[in-house]
């Protein structure tokens, strides 16, 4: 029988219901920073504000990672740079609504692709669940009539891939095994900037940061800032308090509100409209992604828990899953 959360733990919550909230209105901010030229610029301007904090708060632990970690973090890092790339791009072609709904398959996504990676078939009632989130996304993009999806509907579809390969990648690769999160994830944020920082200097790949941050007005300033202190860096350490005063598990399915946030802010703060087909897909998604989250980590839990007669205590983890600074 399962212990009751202590009142700390429910105390813990809230903030981390805060960072839910605050990641489902991500996509408005970036909308409203971010155009089609300045992705790249954005994208440095935001996280080379982050990165000098984490370093600083980290340096110590930072210095203590081994070569392999090092090495293994810097893959992830590409990856983070891909997903990072993918959502800002097609948050720009899209609305927030769609945005943070479609990215929401990831938590359909990650369980499928690790099945197939260990050979385990999933219950019926998660391939219902599946089935119902994809449906759910057709009818979401096709809120004006049926129409092809939008190229921003895509990339985020492609975003949501690359989450899901992100997340399974750390858990996979042995050369971050038990690496300290914050370290892991100022290294993959470091790798992130530096994929950008590299791409902005190419030809034809939109405004320069220093461009980009000259023609700012004090909206868009405001929109920089919230996404890099609140989107990233509040989220990160709220996280990292959290999980060591509740469970991972718990902290997990917290921020598994965040499509819920992102359509309440699309459509009450951004105006958009999905229609009555939108808002349709827009509820099987959300039906969908907590189903299928939910038989997912029943089966997880199921499948680790040891035998009644040789029965240990769990030991908990300091790291959740997901992307960091979302």
């Amino acid at each position: 029988m399962p212990a009751p959360v202590s009142r700390l733990g429910r105390f813990a919550d809230l903030p981390v219901l805060l960072v839910a909230a605050v990641w489902g209105s991500s996509y408005l901010a970036a909308k409203g920073v971010t155009t089609a030229d300045t992705v790249l610029a954005v994208l440095v301007l935001r996280f080379g504000v982050v990165l000098p904090v984490l370093v600083a708060v980290g340096w110590r632990r930072l210095r203590a990672l081994s070569g392999a970690q090092w090495r293994g973090a810097g893959l992830l890092g590409l990856i983070l740079a891909g997903i990072f790339l993918l959502e800002t791009y097609g948050v720009v072609h899209t609305s927030a609504t769609n945005a943070g709904l479609i990215i929401s398959l990831t938590m359909v996504f990650t369980p499928l692709a690790e099945s197939w990676a260990r050979g385990v078939r999933l219950p019926g009632a998660f391939l219902a669940a599946a089935g119902l989130s994809v449906a759910g996304v057709a009818l979401l993009t096709q809120g004006a009539g049926f129409t092809a999806p939008s190229g921003g509907d895509l990339l985020m579809l492609g975003a949501a891939a690359a989450r899901t390969v992100h997340v399974l990648a750390m858990a996979r690769m042995e050369s971050v095994r038990g690496a300290d999160a914050l370290s892991l994830t100022t290294v993959q944020l470091g790798g992130a900037v530096a994929v950008f920082t590299v791409l902005v200097t190419m030809p034809g790949t939109g405004a320069s940061p220093w461009a980009a941050a000259a023609d700012f007005g004090a909206g868009d300033w405001a929109w920089l800032v919230y996404l890099s202190v609140f989107c990233t860096l509040f989220a990160f350490f709220v996280q990292m308090w959290a999980v060591r005063r509740t469970s991972p598990s718990r902290v997990s399915l917290l921020l598994g509100t965040e499509p819920v946030w992102a359509a309440a802010v699309g459509i009450a703060l951004a105006g958009d409209r999905p229609g009555w087909l939108g808002l349709v897909g827009a509820v099987l998604v959300l039906v969908g992604t907590a189903w299928g989250r939910s038989v997912a980590d029943r089966k997880r839990a199921a499948a680790s828990e040891p035998p009644q007669a040789t029965r240990t205590p769990r030991r908990h983890t300091s790291e959740t899953s997901g992307t960091p600074g979302r």
